[in-house]
């Protein structure tokens, strides 16, 4: 039978248990969360397909949860850009930058919550955190439609920017505790993808708003919408989505104990709730998590021509209203089937595919950007075509949220990379939509510029990346034959992946 509380369990037989090396530390706090359960795997001897049927299990519990929530999140927060052509301006009465301010102001909501949200996620079960913080920003989009000026609507932004800063760093731990490195891309993509669905769905539903010519004001209704579709979400996850494998009650504890054995071959354990002083000053001082800041930055910089400003670049080409709402479909197609098509390439073959996705993906970001600033204004379709291809962007960015799930070991480690990357994804994210001014309306050549730009140093970032994490696997390589054993044991303790000579980074 299960031990009633498997954390209190594992607390506990640290003090027996003198671990694999002797740099592993058997300090309660050094332990994972899970540890009772990863313990018990020498009693047992999975089968290939029992592992198969919890690794079902896991999927059908998990992903479907993650899809809706994510398909949301990107909804609600671009709701602004589909209410936008139906009255928004006039019925906030936003003038000059004001809509601009509002892409940005979203963002420092999302700045704000990032080290707060981290530090709950790693301390709290983590699906009940994402479930509760689903139910209240969908009661914020519901709200929106009672703002009446600038002011209240840039609140009503920063306080959703604020809740769903939870969501990104929160989905990212939720992979590396239920999945192996080479699970994660398609995994994470079949969530990602979403980002492609919702411009879709939002462009239909901008769409059918569009064709309303009785009762409130057209634009309100895609807050009402998209927020009560939110608010149910979440309570439905409130029940369906779990915690950790040690505590999830869909599985029984044979199958908690596969569960939680197969992740811990990642060598970087499942989940410590102890915040760690010393991997937070490691993290600090790792050239990876500056890498990967710099990196989300040139990333998000162009993030606002895809999603904020869409509907006005679409319109500014030469389209009608509703040509502004349908035209978006085919970008968010692009985006749809790029982030499968690389999740399963990635997937398919695990070992060096990672960072060439990147760099392929962000090459065609590239093109498109340069098409966008060279080509002539009458070509619209040409450049409607150059839009099109910016939406590979979302597959460039979501792999290296993998970088983080898959490359960093240690809770605390893990937890404050994911918010300093998310914090270089604010600060990209409000620099964007300032590059949209309105006396450049309606060509935005410095937005074009800045996209180009921002791309470019996207690229650098990834380069630079691979060839660091490419180095200290060969270096630790040819120190020697690894100790698998010991490696995993060490995950187990939380030690990061610097620490862990067994670790090797998944490129």
């Amino acid at each position: 039978m299960a031990p009633r509380n498997p954390l209190d369990a594992a607390e506990t037989a640290a003090q027996h248990d003198h671990g694999s090396s002797d740099q592993i530390t058997t300090a309660s706090n050094d332990l994972d969360d899970n540890y009772e359960f990863f313990k018990g795997r020498d009693e047992i001897e999975a089968t290939e397909d029992e592992v198969k049927k919890v690794i079902r299990k896991i999927d059908y519990r998990v992903v479907p949860v993650l899809f809706t929530i994510y398909f949301l999140q990107y909804l609600d927060k671009n709701a602004i850009n589909y209410a936008n052509s139906f009255g928004l301006k006039e019925g906030t009465h936003l003038q000059g930058q004001d809509f601009s301010w509002l892409g940005s102001i979203f963002y420092f909501g999302y700045l704000a919550s990032q080290f707060p949200s981290g530090y709950l996620i790693q301390r709290l079960p983590v699906g009940r955190v994402v479930s509760i913080t689903v139910i209240i920003w969908g009661s914020i989009v519901l709200t929106t439609p009672a703002c009446k000026s600038f002011a209240g609507i840039a609140t009503n932004r920063f306080f959703l920017g604020l809740t769903e800063a939870t969501v990104n760093p929160a989905f990212v731990l939720i992979m590396s505790i239920w999945y192996t490195n080479d699970e994660q891309p398609l995994r994470l993509e079949a969530y990602y993808c979403t980002n492609g669905l919702a411009t879709m769905f939002g462009g239909l539903i901008g769409y059918a708003v569009g064709h309303i010519t009785t009762g409130l004001p057209r634009w309100t209704y895609v807050f009402f919408i998209f927020g009560g579709i939110s608010v149910v979400s979440g309570i439905v996850s409130l029940f369906v989505l779990p915690d950790a494998p040690s505590t999830a009650r869909f599985l029984n504890q044979r199958e908690r104990t596969i569960a939680v054995e197969r992740v811990a071959r990642n060598r970087a354990g499942v989940k410590n709730h102890h915040f760690k002083k010393n991997q937070a000053i490691q993290c600090a001082k790792d050239p990876k998590t500056w890498i990967l800041f710099i990196m989300a930055i040139g990333a998000q910089v162009p993030n606002s021509a895809i999603t904020t400003f869409t509907s006005e670049i679409i319109s500014s080409f030469g389209f009608d209203t509703l040509g502004s709402q349908y035209l978006q479909i085919p970008g968010g197609a692009v985006q749809f089937f790029s982030l499968i098509l690389g999740g399963w390439l990635c997937t398919k073959w695990p070992r060096g595919s990672r960072c060439p996705t990147m760099i392929a993906a962000n090459t065609i970001c590239i093109i498109g950007a340069a098409l966008l600033v060279t080509l002539p204004d009458e070509n619209k379709w040409g450049r409607l075509v150059a839009l099109w291809l910016c939406f590979f962007q979302g597959l460039g960015f979501s792999m290296s949220l993998t970088m983080v799930s898959s490359n960093i070991a240690g809770s605390t480690k893990k937890q404050l990379t994911a918010v300093i990357l998310f914090t270089g994804y604010c600060i990209g994210n409000i620099i964007g939509p300032q590059t949209f001014l309105e006396r450049e309306a309606p060509h935005y050549r410095s937005a074009y510029v800045a996209m180009l730009v921002g791309y470019t140093v996207k690229l650098v970032s990834v380069l630079v990346l691979y060839l660091y994490m490419w180095r200290v696997n060969a270096a630790r390589d040819a120190a020697g034959p690894m100790d698998e054993k010991a490696a995993v044991e060490a995950g187990m303790h939380d030690q990061t992946e610097l620490d862990n000579k067994g670790f090797r980074y998944s490129l």
